[in-house]
């Protein structure tokens, strides 16, 4: 729902669109809407948001944001990104709060997964 002032949409590169499409389908559902080669669209997913193709990635460590999913299972959907092709870059830790990891998708874009648990 479109709220006045707040987040409504965030956008990520990706080199093969193709790829990354695939990877979040298999791992987290999605579904996307191709608008043309060059870009593809993802809703109902917390925050609408798009992937563009482009050379470059989102990296943490590079000052890029870090989008943050949810897990009831943290060690169930640590084992489906890395069956979907997805790499940890960051095990397992704790902080106060829970737990998350991080990992990056086949096109090397950043994001964490966390638990209460």
């Amino acid at each position: 729902m479109k709220q006045h002032e707040k987040l409504n949409y965030v956008e990520f590169p990706s080199r093969e669109l193709a790829t990354t499409k695939i990877f979040f389908k298999q791992v987290f559902g999605w579904e996307f809407e191709d608008y043309g080669p060059d870009y593809c669209a993802f809703s109902d997913q917390g925050l609408d948001g798009g992937f563009y193709r482009s050379e470059l990635y989102s990296n943490a460590q590079t000052g890029s944001a870090l989008l943050v999913f949810y897990s009831e299972d943290l060690e169930a959907t640590l084992e489906k990104i890395e069956s979907a092709g997805g790499r940890v870059v960051k095990p397992i830790f704790t902080f106060p709060g829970g737990r998350r990891f991080h990992f990056c998708e086949p096109c090397d874009n950043e994001f964490a997964v966390w638990s209460e648990s």
